[in-house]
């Protein structure tokens, strides 16, 4: 028996990795929101709304799947950090983590409009990066990862070796929180949807 399949609303490759590690077969529409915060939104309102806004644009389109939004922001001494605009806008936000914590938010939501289905949350890391020096940074900056990552880095890629510790779930720190999706899908399609025979 075929497995049931998502939508996944998102451009990112780090987040139809994730999907495709959970053996859910999936396809991509990339839902084109507005990321600008509201004034006064705290972060963790922040993601879920965008995930939200994002599941739901996509599910306008196709009203009986399931649909995938996500959004994650870095947060540290209460600012978000999105994507850097350009190197000077990297270096400042590495400049700012290294040697400190700071929190990933990843907004999730799950929809079916046929139905009037939603479900999904917040999940929450904490993360320390080391301490940097000015030619570090501008070193890792020069390899064109930190250019569309939040925080201007990377966890799974050259950026791990700036990672000493984390707190929650990596994958959230990458893009996606995989439990906590597998956990969705699973009391939509049964026990087996994620971990189940192919």
């Amino acid at each position: 028996m075929s497995r049931p399949a998502m939508i996944l609303a998102s451009a990112s490759p780090r987040r139809r990795e994730l999907i495709g590690q959970l053996g859910i077969p999936f396809v991509v529409e990339v839902a084109d929101v507005d990321e600008t915060p509201r004034p006064g939104e705290p972060p963790r309102e922040h993601t879920i709304r965008l995930a939200r806004d994002k599941a739901a644009k996509v599910a306008r389109a196709h009203p009986d799947a399931w649909v995938l939004g996500a959004d994650t922001t870095v947060v540290i001494d209460g600012r978000m950090l999105g994507k850097p605009t350009d190197a000077d806008d990297a270096f400042a936000m590495l400049r700012t983590i290294c040697g400190r914590w700071h929190v990933v938010f990843t907004g999730y939501c799950l929809m079916r409009l046929a139905t009037s289905e939603e479900m999904g949350d917040c999940a929450q890391s904490d993360v320390f990066l080391r301490a940097l020096s000015d030619a570090q940074i501008r070193g890792y900056i020069a390899t064109g990862e930190p250019m569309d990552k939040a925080g201007a880095y990377a966890i799974q890629g050259v950026g791990a070796g700036l990672v000493q510790q984390v707190r929650g779930s990596y994958t959230n720190v990458v893009g996606l929180p995989l439990a906590e999706v597998a956990v969705l899908w699973e009391k939509i399609h049964g026990a087996d949807a994620v971990l189940g025979k192919q």
